[in-house]
């Protein structure tokens, strides 16, 4: 197997089981301990304590998340996935109440490795998409019908 195919297994991993599921009994296997989110929120420690962190609030607000990775393309030390991100708000987040609405949207993560772990993570999210699903922001079709 090469080092790329063992980078997709890394990341394909990093998104189902510590993401999705909440493993963190697997963070120090997949995560390097040099580990630096670019995407953390503000007072986000770095390393792995900091990625439990990100994991944690994430799966406190929404459950049933699930990552249907649709491509990965390495080079090099880097690995792009696009993935089709979806889960249910069923927790406070960022400051809203639960509305137990379901999304889904497209996200796209870069990572790099080092060491056959992830130590560099930066993404590029449809967070628009998800408020307005989630009812969290006025807009879409709806909206503009009432002139909103």
């Amino acid at each position: 197997m090469t080092e790329q195919e063992r980078n997709k297994q890394v990341a394909r991993r990093a998104l189902d089981e510590v993401f999705a599921k909440g493993n963190f009994a697997v963070v120090d296997e997949l995560f390097h301990l040099d580990f630096v989110n670019h995407e953390a929120g503000p007072n986000t420690p770095p390393g792995p304590d900091g990625l439990k962190m990100t994991v944690g609030w994430l799966r406190d607000s929404f459950s049933d998340l699930h990552y249907d990775i649709k491509d990965q393309i390495a080079e090099g030390d880097k690995l792009a996935v696009r993935v089709i991100s979806s889960g249910r708000h069923t927790g406070n987040f960022i400051g809203f109440e639960p509305t137990g609405k379901k999304f889904e949207v497209q996200q796209i993560h870069i990572y790099r490795f080092r060491d056959g772990k992830i130590i560099e993570h930066w993404s590029s999210r449809d967070d628009l998409g998800q408020g307005m699903q989630l009812g969290l922001i006025p807009g879409g079709a709806a909206a503009a019908s009432r002139g909103g």
